[in-house]
């Protein structure tokens, strides 16, 4: 059976979120509760795929034990993976939540193994494979050691010479260069949008002029994601701005994972553009009011999707 999405997680990671009473700075600090979750942007876009009912292989690079332990986290969960194995071990993210400071969070991300150039080679062939079976190709998150800044590129244009969607969501050097093989869709945040952009973007009008930059060079949605402040959503001529309900945010990781995930939602069923507005901002609103790195039900989008609200900037 062939798989419509394709996740791409080069750098995953067991997620582990502490809980603290209140976080003291070089202390002793005792945790509330602890929790584990599979961690890496492409897979928790394939969690959320999965809880929105919908045809998702997971692949990318994994090693070791931890690694091992992830997998069998996945498949216990009805996730369809193929993920190429190397050596080393898999990263370890720490989440430090601060009751006392509205939830905060304090976030310590390893760097990852080191991907050697036969272990890469080894993955181009597998994803050169998966992606003839796929209809969407999902490449986010950040890359390992040893993996080139321009690798989301070049996964761009083999998706591309398939006839394939991409949709790339990343940071730094690794979202600039792939932005040059024009993905069919990305998703920054706002802090990600101001390196590309080279400045601080302090107005409305500001994000909205690179947006405009964004699809007139060919990519076809733009979802500027913007916590609290909503997003702003661009694709061809219309740009909207995109407001959330007010929530108690838990925790933001897996947010725009969400969001993305449910972009493909909607562009497998052919829903509108306001359609899209407001199941990918509701469904990132959704998991940030969840605790550690839990995420949105299909049900729980579609009943709170008619809480978003909708301003057009342009037509």
């Amino acid at each position: 059976m062939k798989q419509k999405i394709l996740t791409v997680t080069l750098n995953p990671s067991i997620d582990k979120t502490i809980t603290l009473e209140k976080l003291l700075p070089y202390q002793l600090n005792r945790a509330i509760s602890t929790r584990q979750d599979p961690g890496g942007k492409g897979i928790n876009v394939a969690r959320v795929l999965k809880n929105l009912n919908m045809e998702v292989l997971a692949t990318g690079l994994i090693a070791g034990e931890l690694g091992k332990n992830l997998l069998n986290t996945l498949n216990n969960t009805g996730i369809s993976n193929d993920f190429y194995c190397i050596t080393g071990e898999t990263r370890t993210n720490l989440k430090i939540q601060d009751s006392s400071n509205n939830n905060k969070i304090t976030e310590i991300n390893e760097p990852g193994f080191f991907v050697s150039q036969i272990d890469l080679d080894g993955f181009r062939k597998k994803y050169r494979d998966l992606v003839q079976q796929s209809q969407i190709v999902v490449l986010s998150g950040s890359i390992p050691p040893g993996v080139p800044t321009n690798f989301y590129e070049e996964c761009i244009e083999v998706a591309h010479h398939y006839g394939k969607h991409a949709i790339l969501d990343a940071d730094g050097q690794a979202f600039i260069e792939g932005l040059k093989a024009i993905p069919f869709a990305i998703k920054p945040n706002l802090q990600e949008l101001e390196v590309v952009a080279g400045h601080k973007l302090n107005s409305t009008d500001q994000i909205v002029q690179q947006v405009k930059e964004f699809l007139a060079q060919g990519i076809q949605i733009v979802i500027v994601s913007m916590g609290a402040d909503g997003a702003i959503i661009g694709y061809k001529n219309d740009i909207l701005k995109v407001d959330a309900w007010d929530i108690d945010v838990k925790v933001a990781t897996g947010s725009g994972d969400s969001m993305v995930a449910a972009l493909i939602y909607s562009i497998q069923k052919g829903q509108s553009l306001q359609e899209i507005a407001k199941m990918s901002v509701a469904a990132g609103t959704v998991t940030a009011s969840k605790v550690g790195t839990q995420i949105c039900t299909l049900d729980e989008v579609l009943q709170s999707k008619d809480k978003v609200t909708i301003h057009t900037l342009s037509h």
